[in-house]
């Protein structure tokens, strides 16, 4: 049967991606849309919410603003962990207001943190309180993912999601990068003293992607999430063993990708220009390898793949603590960037777990009796609700990170083995849950969701 599709204002009616029909004549044109928006958004979010971590390398007696190694670690901090609390509200504002709608909104409220610092950046004086309640603004820019990757969901099939989700949420990742990059043609051309360059390069970018999300994104009733859906994601044991292993995966990216820079300065005593010269390789790549472990993902499973993602990051750790010990920057960088792609991969593999689990589930209650197209519903209500909640506790590792760094340094030691250790130790843990919980059973789940056939349904 086919699907019957209206649009009412700015919202699309009787959305499904499953019926094959539907979305190769119609379905897909759309989609994709709306992804490309999407990715513009999440990665001028990115840009801004990593924002900080380009700004702390500037600030130095030279324009008036001589922070210690531990100030400047809780500048990077406190934008991490207000983005990653704002996740939920964000992930249930698409289900209320609409993605284009909330896109919208959330764009613009990044003129907020990119203004402020943009005002006080190169003030001399400002007290530390004034930088970490501007940077915690900049939280709404790690917010954007949690609304983006519940929105795009919606828009694909199940047996394209894993490409989709890495693509959207590998392009925001970027964000990390380009501002990156962005700090280091500042430093460059005009030296380490006009922070103030960087944060104004984003004023009009916020401004047109706004507008662009307005003119082409759209509302889609499939989006909107019944009562409950939250409470009955957070209720699920899956919820929270992917949690986890999100803590690994994204926790690693963004923790890494704010405190990088810092670390190099910390460890080997690098200028601004020569940190800014190297600590966007990593999330550069990191962020091409986010779809490259979705697809992986899709053809693998997501369990396989995020198991040896880990595997690898625990072998990169051993590779940063002997380097450490050993003085070598070079093999330093090489450590680090490859904990980038590793966690980068992570990243696509343990989302597309989300609606395979989820995916698996609905066919189990097809099999006992029940109808095809509410348990397919259920199944797309949850994994969005699990993606918020995934995401939020996600960001959280990126505070660990960055606070592990900075108490290890402030420890006596005076460098970041601790640090290493306590990442090693958790990446051995998530190793021994993708083990047990998602061993032999899960993998063989998740094959028969990726070969479900996709069901052509009627849509009122």
């Amino acid at each position: 049967m086919t699907t019957r599709l209206s649009v009412s204002g700015r919202w699309i009616e009787g959305w499904d991606p499953e019926n094959t029909e539907f979305w190769e004549s119609t379905g897909k044109k759309i989609a994709r849309r709306n992804l490309l928006m999407s990715v513009l958004s999440e990665h001028i979010g990115f840009s801004v919410w990593s924002l900080w971590s380009v700004l702390v390398l500037f600030m130095s007696p030279d324009i008036g603003m001589d922070f210690a190694p531990g100030e400047k670690f809780l500048l990077v901090v406190v934008p991490t962990l207000v983005g990653a609390l704002l996740r939920l509200p964000y992930s249930y504002a698409v289900t209320r207001f609409g993605g284009r709608n909330w896109t919208v909104f959330a764009s613009a409220v990044l003129l907020v943190p990119a203004g402020l610092a943009f005002v006080f950046i190169q003030r001399p004086g400002t007290p530390l309180w004034v930088f970490l309640l501007i940077g915690a603004t900049a939280g709404v820019g790690g917010a954007n993912f949690a609304s983006s990757m519940t929105n795009i969901t919606i828009f694909y099939p199940q047996r394209h999601q894993g490409w989709a989700l890495g693509i959207n949420a590998g392009g925001g990742n970027l964000g990390v990068a380009a501002v990156q990059l962005l700090g280091l043609l500042v430093i460059v051309t005009v030296g380490d003293t006009h922070p103030s360059y960087v944060v104004g390069t984003y004023l009009p970018l916020i401004v047109l992607v706004a507008l662009l999300a307005a003119v082409r994104m759209d509302n889609v009733d499939a989006v909107r999430a019944r009562p409950g859906a939250l409470k009955e994601a957070a209720a699920h044991r899956h919820t929270w063993w992917i949690s986890l292993l999100y803590v690994g995966t994204f926790g690693s990216f963004i923790g890494y990708g704010f405190a990088f820079g810092l670390v190099l300065q910390n460890e080997f005593g690098t200028t601004p220009q020569q940190a800014a010269s190297v600590t966007f390789l990593g999330p550069l790549l990191g962020s091409f390898a986010r779809p490259l472990g979705g697809r992986m993902a899709d053809r693998w499973g997501g369990a396989r793949v995020t198991l040896w993602n880990f595997l690898g990051l625990a072998a990169g750790t051993l590779v940063l603590l002997v380097a450490s010990r050993s003085g070598s920057a070079g093999l330093f960088v090489a450590g680090f960037t490859a904990l980038f792609v590793l966690s980068g991969m992570g990243n696509g593999s343990t989302y597309k777990m989300i609606p395979a689990v989820f995916a698996r589930e609905a066919e189990d209650a097809i099999t006992s009796g029940a109808d095809a197209q509410p348990a397919f519903a259920r199944a797309r209500r949850v994994s969005g609700a699990v993606i918020g909640i995934a995401g939020a506790v996600g960001g959280l590792g990126g505070v660990a990170i960055n606070l592990a760094f900075r108490s290890s340094y402030q420890g006596a030691s005076g460098n970041a083995e601790i640090a290493f250790l306590c990442f090693l130790g958790f990446y051995a843990l998530c190793v021994l849950v993708l083990l047990t919980v998602y061993g032999r059973r899960g993998r063989a789940e998740e094959a028969t969701a990726r070969t479900a056939r996709p069901r052509a349904t009627h849509v009122r």
